[in-house]
Parts: structure tokens; sequence; C-alpha cells
């Protein structure tokens, strides 16, 4: 049963935000390293995140049912009763927020928040709707680290803007490739993505555009000083990858296949981006 409930917590999207809010407390730590708070602003966010993810089960456990990667999920078999589920994300949310409340401060928490409404009620809205879902949900995205960084420096400035940008940024290509590689499974639920909607030409520009601004902003850390030459060779040398990778889309003979190695790349570009972060961040 405790495999269940884990599984309603989505892991690998706990794992995904924590690489980014260890980036983003890394930065403002500026060498100045705190266990104990380290613990609680990850620890705190992870359990925010899961309680986002239990909460986004359990609005859609009818549309999983049509999704063959979504239909084994415990709200959609029935092995987990809906109001468990509500309970179980309750209790999540109010240890994540006691945790940022008691042991970091109330920006941190507030920002983690608002990254929570954002996800469960505005992307899940709206990603029924209009194509446009995908952009809503890179906004919750791009909180993790900015909670990370305001757990330490108390403050929203550039750095926070900075990281919120890039990987909101980040998210786009990424989840493009996720929908053109699924696409067959959002036509079954319905879920109007970019692809099924406007088709793969139009989604491989959006891509293309969406990675040359994130490359952009990537630079902008060491252009404003917050991280320095390490970070910035291998910014370089990602962003100028994954930039290649995408322009082959236009002739690729699968743009499935290739959307896969879209999506393979984007995990290898924001975890060797944020081990750059923390290392720059944490000298």
């Amino acid at each position: 049963m405790f495999a269940k409930y884990l599984k309603l917590t989505k892991p690998g999207i706990i794992i995904g935000n924590a690489i980014t809010a260890i980036g983003g407390f890394a930065l403002a730590s500026k060498g100045d390293f705190k266990v104990g708070l380290f613990l609680a602003a990850i620890g705190g966010l992870s359990l925010i995140v899961a309680a986002g993810c239990v909460a986004n089960n359990y609005l859609d456990r009818e549309i999983d049912k049509k999704m063959e990667r979504t239909q084994r999920r415990p709200l959609a078999t029935g092995s987990i009763s809906t109001t468990n589920a509500l309970i179980f994300a309750i209790i999540l949310g109010t240890l994540g927020s006691a945790l940022l409340f008691f042991f970091t401060n109330v920006l941190a928490l507030f920002i983690a928040l608002f990254g929570f409404i954002i996800y469960v009620f505005f992307y899940t809205f709206f990603k029924y709707r209009t194509t446009y879902g995908t952009e809503i949900g890179s906004i919750a995205g791009g909180v993790p680290p900015v909670v990370g960084y305001c757990a330490v420096s108390h403050q929203l400035d550039g750095g926070a803007f900075l990281l919120f940008l890039i990987i909101a940024l980040w998210q786009m290509p990424h989840f493009f490739a996720i929908a053109l590689f699924r696409s067959k499974e959002y036509a079954a639920a319905s879920i109007p993505v970019l692809p099924l909607v406007k088709g793969v030409h139009p989604t491989k520009v959006r891509m293309t555009f969406y990675t040359l601004a994130f490359f952009a902003s990537a630079l902008l850390l060491p252009f404003f000083g917050y991280t320095g030459y390490a970070y910035l060779g291998v910014a370089l040398i990602l962003g100028l990858g994954w930039l290649w990778l995408c322009l082959q889309g236009f002739k690729a003979a699968s743009s499935e296949k290739w959307a896969h190695k879209m999506f393979r790349f984007s995990l290898i570009v924001v975890t060797l981006l944020c081990l750059m972060i923390s290392i720059d961040g944490f000298q």
C-alpha cells in the first residue's frame, strides 16, 4: 500500500523540482552552506510538490483512465479512495508548509504555495481548454529554484528572477517533446496539446524559439555575475548542443524518435546546469 501512495506523489517530478531548488539554494548561499536550512527548504518544498501531485492525480483521475501512461495510477484504478488521497495531500501540504514556515521564512513558503496553486488549479483547468496550458504549467515549474533561493536570501531579486526565467523556459521544449511522442495518448484524453491543435511543424518552430530563449537566459547568470566561468562554459556547450538537436527535428525521419531524444537531452541539460550552479554557489 505504501508503494501506491508513493506513486501518487509522482517521485520523478519531486526529484526534478528538488534538483532545481538545490541550484537556487546554492546560488543564494554563496559558499555559506547551512545544512539545517538546506534540509528544511528542500524537504518542505518536496512535501508541497508531493501534495500538488496527489491533488493533480485526484483532479485528473477520470482522464487518467483514458491514457495508457496513466491508466494504472492508484486513483484511476480505484486502489486508493479519493477521500484517502485528499487526506494524504492535506497532510503532505501541511507538513511541507510547517517546515518552510518554521525553519526557512514566510517568503519561501508563499512562493511554494503560489506554485502549488498554479499547478493544481490553473494548470489543471487550462490544459483541457487551451494549448497554452503548457505555458501556464511552466510558471509552476519555475517556482522551485526560487523557493530554494529565497530560503537563503529572504528576498526576491535579480538572481531569483533569472532562476525562474531559466527553468520556466527550459520546460517548454521539454514538455513539447513529451506532447509530440505521446500525442496519441493526449488525443485519447482530448487534451489540446500544441502538436494536435497546430501540427508537428509549428510545434518544432515553437520549440526552437523556446530553446533559443532558454539558452540566452542561461547565459545571463554569468553576465550579471551570479556564476563564474565554469558555469559559463558548461552552459554554452549544453545550450548549443540542445539547439543543434532541436534544429535536427526539421529534417528528422521520425518526429517521435527525435522528440524522445529532445526529452532525454533536456533532462541532462537541467541536471548539469543546476549542478554547475551548485558548484559555483557552494564555492
